[in-house]
C-alpha cells in the first residue's frame, strides 16, 4: 500500500516537472491561443544540429526527449501494465504536451518529439522489466 502511494506521489511530481519544462515555460501565457508552430519534417532540426556539429545541444535534446518520458513506461510496468499500454501512454502524453505547446504558443510542436517521447516510454518499460527480472532472479538465487 505504501509503495502504491509513493508511486502516485512520484508520478504527480514527474508530471508537474514535465509540463513545467515543456509547456508552462516563462512567458507561455503572453502569446495568443493557437500561436504555436508545428514542425512536420521529422528530425530536420536534429540533422541541422549534426551538420553544424552542435553535438552538445543535439545530445541534450535527443537524450532529454527519451529520458523525460521513460518514467511513463516505468510506471506502467510497475503497475503491471503491458508494453503496448506503455507505448500508448507515452504517445498520448507526448501528443498532449505537443498540442498544449501549439495551443499556448509555448514551444514548437515537432513530430520528432512525438516519436522520441514514445520511444522513451518504451525504453522506460524495457528498463523496468529488465530491472525487475534481474532483481527477482537474485532473490530466487538466494532462496536456493
Amino acid at each position: 500500500m505504501k509503495q502504491s502511494w509513493l508511486l502516485r506521489v512520484l508520478a504527480v511530481i514527474w508530471l508537474g516537472l514535465l509540463f513545467r519544462i515543456t509547456v508552462f515555460r516563462p512567458g507561455c501565457f503572453t502569446h495568443g491561443l493557437f500561436s504555436g508552430r508545428i514542425e512536420w519534417d521529422a528530425f530536420a532540426y536534429y540533422c541541422k544540429l549534426i551538420r553544424i556539429r552542435y553535438w552538445r545541444y543535439f545530445t541534450y535534446l535527443f537524450v532529454g526527449n527519451l529520458i523525460w518520458f521513460a518514467p511513463a513506461g516505468i510506471l506502467i510496468r510497475l503497475r503491471k501494465g503491458s508494453f503496448w499500454q506503455a507505448l500508448l501512454a507515452g504517445f498520448l502524453l507526448s501528443l498532449t504536451v505537443e498540442t498544449a505547446q501549439f495551443v499556448l504558443g509555448s514551444g514548437v510542436s515537432e513530430l520528432d518529439d512525438l516519436i522520441l517521447n514514445t520511444c522513451g516510454a518504451a525504453l522506460g518499460y524495457a528498463s523496468a522489466s529488465l530491472f525487475l527480472r534481474l532483481r527477482i532472479g537474485r532473490i530466487y538465487e538466494k532462496k536456493l
